[in-house]
């Protein structure tokens, strides 16, 4: 499905109180998994690729790709350059038709990030003015998807304040802005609460910006459902969807140790994956709102 515009997407979003899922996928066999289960769910949906997934992947064929399938799709579908680290690789996105872009400078300091992040907003809306960017302010205490054997305790001055997520805001133009709120990458021995209220306070100051949550596969269900509702349009799952994709596969490949059709083994790691990304779709309460 074409047309639709992502910032139109968001303001259904906020004015319904739902979040459009955001699924960041390693592979083609990824892609088609989360592309199914978000037409058999009827809702938008938000591809993600990193850095290391679109250098494995290639720009071109990502967009590609995403392209075919958008054309034969029932729901909208955008791709997203995920945590570019580098104005340099948010602008090559851009150059490759990337639907939005993710400028992640949140590790340097404020004024640093403030002057990459608008950088880049210049660059991709001069590109395009309806492509969508997004910056983030405060920090997670783990970067990168894995299973992490320990617990983390998050520190309340890795938060993003009001008074911050205002002043960043004011300073980039971005078209969606990611506070940190208590979650982290990938998957920890525990589940680090979620500030609900952080939430609230920032949609408060900023009542009318898409808000987006990194690090939804380490938070727990009724964690994420919340944070939704006070005022988190967009959720990304990657690590999750990581896992399971592993998973299945060591486990096709133990029961079926002679196959080498490639395909025959990658079937069943696509129906989990798939499954998989149902549940954190409709977890955003965006089923059948397309």
């Amino acid at each position: 499905m074409g047309g639709m515009l992502l910032r139109d997407i968001f303001n259904r979003a906020q004015q319904e109180g739902w979040a459009v899922p955001h699924l960041n996928i390693s592979d083609i066999v990824m892609l088609r998994a989360v592309v199914l289960a978000a037409e058999e769910v009827g809702a938008p949906l938000m591809v993600g690729a990193s850095e290391g997934e679109r250098k494995f992947i290639g720009d071109e064929v990502l967009v590609a790709a995403v392209a075919a399938l958008k054309a034969k799709s029932s729901v909208p579908l955008f791709l997203n350059a995920d945590h570019t680290k580098s104005v340099e690789s948010a602008t090559a996105a851009v150059d490759a038709g990337f639907d939005s872009v993710h400028i992640d400078c949140s590790t340097k300091p404020f004024d640093e990030n403030v002057a990459d992040t608008k950088a880049v907003v210049s660059y991709a809306h001069g590109k395009n003015p309806d492509l969508s960017v997004e910056g983030e302010i405060g920090y997670l205490v783990t970067s990168g998807s894995t299973v992490y054997k320990e617990s983390f305790v998050i520190p309340p001055e890795s938060l993003t304040t009001p008074e911050q997520a205002t002043a960043f805001y004011e300073a980039t133009q971005v078209d969606r802005l990611a506070p940190a709120v208590g979650t982290l990458h990938g998957i920890a021995a525990n589940k680090p609460h979620l500030d609900r209220q952080r939430v609230a306070d920032l949609r408060k100051a900023l009542p009318s910006v898409p808000f987006v949550l990194h690090g939804g596969s380490g938070s727990s269900e009724d964690d994420i459902r919340a944070v939704v509702a006070a005022g988190m349009t967009n959720v990304h799952f990657s690590t999750d969807l990581r896992v399971a994709y592993t998973k299945a596969l060591r486990v096709t490949l133990a029961e079926q140790p002679d196959e080498v059709v490639p395909y025959k083994l990658l079937g069943p790691v696509l129906t989990v994956v798939k499954q998989t990304a149902i549940d954190r779709i409709t977890l955003c309460g965006v089923a059948k709102r397309v």
